[in-house]
């Protein structure tokens, strides 16, 4: 790895995206530290839920900062709050639902990087970042073919028993 200098971000600084309805601010991106791996983080709204998902070029550790989820790791079911971890592995569907009492805060780190450029890519850039975007629908289509460009799967629902 090329030698790369250190750095400091403050509260508040970053790239910031308006990602899927979410305030997405990158911490580290991939150039910065060489690929090895990338942090996010991301305020949520009450009730924002990402349809179950798989990373397959990943690892994802999330730390939430603020708020609660309920999360789905494989087969296993998680409520976390404030000061909870969670470790997602590649090739491990899983997924969360903020709960509806007030939004949340997540620090998102993936390595080696690449989820950085996948929030970049489908998300808009934005300077407002002392609120949440206004909430908009996703281009799906669009939203499945960057995923797949970055190793990321969305999985059709199990079929009815």
């Amino acid at each position: 790895m090329p030698d790369l200098p250190g750095y400091h971000l403050a509260a508040g600084e970053g790239e910031a995206y308006d990602f899927l309805s979410t305030l997405s601010v990158v911490k580290a991106s991939g150039t910065a530290t060489g690929g090895t791996l990338a942090v996010v983080e991301q305020r949520l709204p009450a009730g924002f839920s990402p349809p179950p998902h798989i990373h397959h070029d990943e690892d994802e550790a999330s730390y939430l900062l603020s708020g609660q989820i309920r999360a789905q790791v494989g087969g296993q079911q998680f409520a976390a709050g404030a000061g909870s971890f969670l470790w997602l592995p590649r090739d491990v569907q899983h997924g969360f639902v903020v709960s509806d009492d007030g939004p949340c805060a997540i620090l998102v780190i993936t390595t080696p990087a690449g989820f950085d450029r996948f929030v970049a890519e489908v998300g808009s850039p934005t300077t407002i970042t002392d609120r949440l975007p206004e909430p908009s629908e996703p281009d799906v289509p669009r939203l499945i073919e960057i995923a797949g460009r970055f190793g990321i799967e969305f999985p059709p629902p199990p079929a009815p028993s």
